[in-house]
């Protein structure tokens, strides 16, 4: 195609109204001419031809002011439909939504300790039908799974509270079970992803996340990017070995102990219940701690020592601009338990990083999910970017690879 030519151009400023639209939601012919910067005459024609491709629809009216009610347009989400799956040990968490980003129908399943794959596609299927769809119908499903997987040989590693997950390649199979593309991410990584959309982390290039739990993940951004490493297994530092600076005693390793076992449920009552405070797990004890008084504070000063750190030893290689804290331990210790671990930072490294709580709660990793599933259906269908933290991508259908080759006119 010769640059600058009636065709290219006219690709050009479609996909940018699309993307307007899909940014921005329903627009009126005024709003969208403002946005994309065209003509009054030549937005009136691109949306008439975005209509008879069926790219678009018409979307009510906008009423308001004096002057006659303005047409809505939006993008038909009928085009191309997703799938966001977040996977534990204990559970399977599903969202379906169109392309234009409208959730269908959502539905959650327990995890069976035993056929793992059969419940996942009975679960997905579930959901699928739900929203009126069979799941060869997904255009991309994309799931956030605890541990990595190897782009080399598709294996789940660092995984071993999931081993029916193991030792086999997790993408093919499920691409063979629901008949559509699939791509597995680390979940601590769609929850960076989140981030970078709708999060604290929004026009930060560098920056890690960490999400201390029972298997203590990280994820790393360099440049914009996510850092997964050669086997996917970048950010896994569960198995890290760190002294614990914690001043009570509790048994722990002082010179050496794995890091995931400072940080799990277990472990950070027991801290709790060493400074006098006492809860069954972890996240209630830091939720108790805060009205605790000097007790809780305490405690808190300890907890921060041992997730300070193994923070150190990542901000010493990276120099991040930013360490965020994520999942339900963080948020309930808050802006103080933040606090605590940026002053402990800052007496073990040089760089002064900025230590702050993630900003995307309630279903993080299900959203990561779904932002990625929609950058790969809106990229093969629209002709979109994808971002630039799209996760390692399974082999396309023949299906898909007709659609990638068609886009909006």
């Amino acid at each position: 195609m010769r640059a600058g030519s009636p065709s290219l151009l006219r690709e050009i400023n479609d996909r940018a109204a699309i993307e307007a639209l899909l940014r921005n939601g329903p627009l009126t012919r005024s709003e969208l001419e403002a946005i994309i910067g065209l003509s009054k005459p030549a937005t009136a024609q691109l949306l008439t031809r975005l209509e008879t491709g069926g790219t678009v629809l018409r979307n009510g009216l906008r009423g308001g002011g004096r002057g006659p009610r303005a047409q809505l347009w939006t993008v038909n989400g009928a085009l191309a439909h997703v799938a966001a799956v977040d996977l534990t040990p204990d559970t399977i968490d599903i969202a379906i939504a169109d392309i234009s980003g409208a959730t269908l129908t959502e539905h959650r399943a327990p995890m069976p300790r035993t056929g793992v794959l059969e419940a996942f596609h009975n679960a997905v299927t579930k959901a699928a039908a739900q929203a009126g769809l069979t799941t060869d119908a997904l255009h991309h499903v994309v799931v956030g799974s605890p541990g990595a997987v190897d782009p080399g040989t598709g294996r789940l590693n660092y995984a071993p509270h999931m081993p029916d997950w193991n030792d086999r390649n997790i993408p093919e199979e499920l691409r063979a079970l629901l008949d559509t593309a699939v791509t597995v991410e680390n979940d601590v990584n769609l929850v960076a992803l989140e981030e970078m959309i709708a999060g604290r982390a929004v026009g930060v290039r560098d920056f890690v996340l960490l999400w201390p739990a029972d298997a203590v993940g990280a994820a790393v951004v360099v440049n914009g990017v996510l850092l997964r490493g050669a086997t996917g297994g970048a950010g896994e530092i569960d198995a890290m070995r760190v002294p614990d600076r914690a001043h009570a005693e509790t048994g722990a390793g002082r010179a050496g102990s794995r890091y995931g076992d400072l940080l799990d449920s277990a472990a950070i009552a027991r801290l709790a219940r060493a400074h006098g405070v006492s809860a069954r797990t972890g996240l209630a004890a830091v939720k108790k701690a805060l009205g605790e008084g000097p007790a809780g504070r305490e405690f808190l000063v300890d907890l921060a020592r041992r997730v300070a750190t193994g923070v150190a030893n990542v901000v010493t290689v990276l120099d991040p601009e930013l360490v965020l804290l994520a999942g339900d331990v963080a948020q309930a210790g808050g802006t103080v338990l933040a606090d605590l671990v940026a002053a402990e930072l800052r007496r073990l490294v040089v760089p002064r990083t900025t230590v702050q709580l993630a900003l995307v709660t309630g279903k993080p990793v299900r959203s990561g999910a779904l932002h990625s599933a929609l950058s790969v259906a809106r990229e093969q269908v629209f002709g979109l970017p994808a971002a630039t933290t799209e996760p390692f991508r399974a082999p396309r259908r023949h299906d898909e690879e007709r659609s990638a080759s068609t886009s909006a006119r």
